[in-house]
């Protein structure tokens, strides 16, 4: 993008390789984890751990893209700044590209702060700093398995306290209640298994055969609460199979 003070290229690098830093030509929806990169980090973590990890002992391979603003005629990934960037165009338009989601809060006052300049409008100040999240919950007791809820955990125990039964675990790998997946349909758009164990609760991520066995549970209990039918539930386990078997060491 030439906009009359950068020339902004967008580069790919991969994100989630432990330290690696492995540049791409192009995006796809499912990175994929190198086999040297596999055997990095694996030979790195061996200094460090007590007992030598073997392929055998990953749980789940999984990596990600990150987009990088490149300015001028850098081409190395690794020396472009993960800083975000405000450009103002001629015509007056602000952009702010790059950064992460760790500054999102920074990068959203520095925009609207550049904008008020931009088009003279009254300046007030940005209440960012102190606005709290979904779930805030000051001091959680980290014993609690649902802690990491915040807020939300109090009603993901109600549940369970209305239908005991809710309060089973899926499995003892992965210690999910009934209860939780019922919370995640009802109140945060999980709509397929993969919402569910990739997006909500990140067992696709934690281990990835184990969150295979979930599935079928996962899809039933989805099914009765979106009104789905045995088609679905067989269709939503099989597309769920396909996409974590290629999160594991084969």
């Amino acid at each position: 993008m030439n906009n009359g003070r950068y020339n902004i290229l967008l580069r790919f690098e991969l994100k989630r390789r432990g330290t690696t830093d492995t540049e791409v030509s192009f995006a796809t929806l499912e990175p994929k984890a190198y086999e040297e990169e596999i055997d990095f980090i694996l030979k790195h973590a061996r200094r460090y751990l007590h007992k030598s990890p073997t392929r055998k002992d990953v749980k789940s391979v999984f990596a990600g893209l990150r987009p990088l603003v490149r300015l001028g005629n850098n081409r190395k990934t690794s020396s472009i700044s993960h800083s975000h960037y405000l450009v103002v165009s001629n015509s007056g338009l602000v952009t702010i590209t790059g950064g992460k989601w760790t500054t999102y809060r920074k990068m959203g006052e520095y925009a609207v702060d550049e904008a008020v300049k931009v088009a003279h409008l009254e300046t007030r100040k940005s209440c960012g700093s102190s606005l709290r999240v979904h779930g805030y919950f000051n001091n959680p007791d980290k014993a609690d398995p649902l802690y990491f809820y915040g807020s939300d955990a109090f009603e993901i125990k109600r549940l369970s306290e209305e239908d005991p039964e809710l309060k089973e675990k899926l499995c003892n790998a992965l210690p999910i209640t009934k209860a939780e997946v019922i919370w995640h349909a009802r109140n945060e758009m999980a709509r397929t298994v993969e919402d569910v164990l990739s997006r909500r609760t990140r067992s696709l991520l934690l281990d990835a055969k184990a969150s295979i066995k979930l599935a079928p549970i996962v899809a039933q209990i989805l099914a009765k609460e979106l009104g789905r039918d045995s088609e679905w539930e067989s269709e939503q386990i099989k597309d769920y199979r396909r996409l974590a078997e290629e999160y594991f060491i084969k």
